[in-house]
């Protein structure tokens, strides 16, 4: 990657109280609270900052059981990010929870996989299973903006900016993509989806909404860790421990906002499962 380098913040906006039998494709063995977090991210250089993916709005979480702490544009402002003024934002994918709030972004450019706009248009949609975890006025959103000329296809794997790329993994939904994003401490990975758990990866165990686990296991395998030097900067979309993992972006924010790309807190073999 190229020599610019980025800050990357996770900030929470959101959770949902969850069993860990309920976070696994067939289930497991284990079980207890094992919650979910819900992020957005802010790469941020001297030059340009990005959101990666826009979250839920509070009505959508009403009508999924999910709980909102503050909203994205709330969450955004604390870093001193004005969502009016970004230029580019990336979507993994369309899910309900990574796609919502488009609107807060009009001037915004968005990256998405050609993949994806086709996977959420096409057959898989009559599948009610499928189509539950989209919210079918996002994607008529997402549709619009295509319309308007403010999408943009990037390539499969293509480095949008300097120190900034994304890389077609699929297997969560047809078209998710990943984030590579060059820090001062080396590369690290916005898995979204592609990871919800560091559990996911510890126990080779896909989450249970997975459109294609074979593929995904062998992204795990393969094709993640060759994205990175540590597998451990691989960073889970929904893993609570994240904000255990890395210092708060400042004292006040702990617990809501983490630091990414300052480098983990001391290393833990926790990976979140309860026994």
């Amino acid at each position: 990657m190229s020599g610019e380098t980025y800050e990357v913040f996770a900030v929470r906006y959101g959770y949902m109280d969850r069993r860990a039998s309920e976070n696994f494709l067939g289930g497991c063995a284990c079980d207890g609270p094992m919650p979910i977090d819900y992020f957005v991210w802010v790469v941020r250089s001297a030059a340009r900052t990005v959101v990666v993916d826009t979250g839920f709005g509070p009505a959508e979480g009403v009508r999924r059981g999910r709980s909102v702490l503050n909203s994205v544009g709330t969450g955004l402002a604390v870093l001193g990010v004005d969502p009016a003024r970004v230029d580019d934002v990336l979507l993994t994918h369309l899910h309900y929870d990574h796609a919502g709030n488009l609107g807060l972004f009009p001037r915004a450019r968005f990256h998405l996989q050609e993949r994806e706009l086709q996977f959420v248009v096409g057959r898989y949609m009559a599948d009610p299973t499928t189509a539950s975890a989209y919210a079918a006025e996002e994607i008529v959103d997402a549709v619009r903006l295509v319309h308007a000329g403010r999408v943009r296809f990037p390539a499969e794997d293509e480095e949008l900016f300097p120190g900034l790329s994304v890389h077609l993994v699929g297997g969560h939904t047809g078209g998710t993509q990943v984030v590579r994003v060059a820090t001062a401490r080396g590369p690290l990975v916005l898995a979204s989806d592609a990871v919800h758990f560091y559990a996911n990866l510890a126990r080779r165990h896909v989450f249970a909404v997975t459109h294609d686990p074979d593929h995904l296991l062998e992204m795990y395998d393969r094709r993640l860790p060759a994205l990175v030097d540590d597998p451990a900067d691989i960073v889970p979309g929904h893993d609570p421990l994240v904000l255990a993992r890395y210092p708060a972006a400042r004292a006040d924010l702990e617990g809501d906002v983490a630091l990414l790309s300052a480098g983990r807190l001391a290393p833990t073999a926790d990976v979140g499962v309860p026994a």
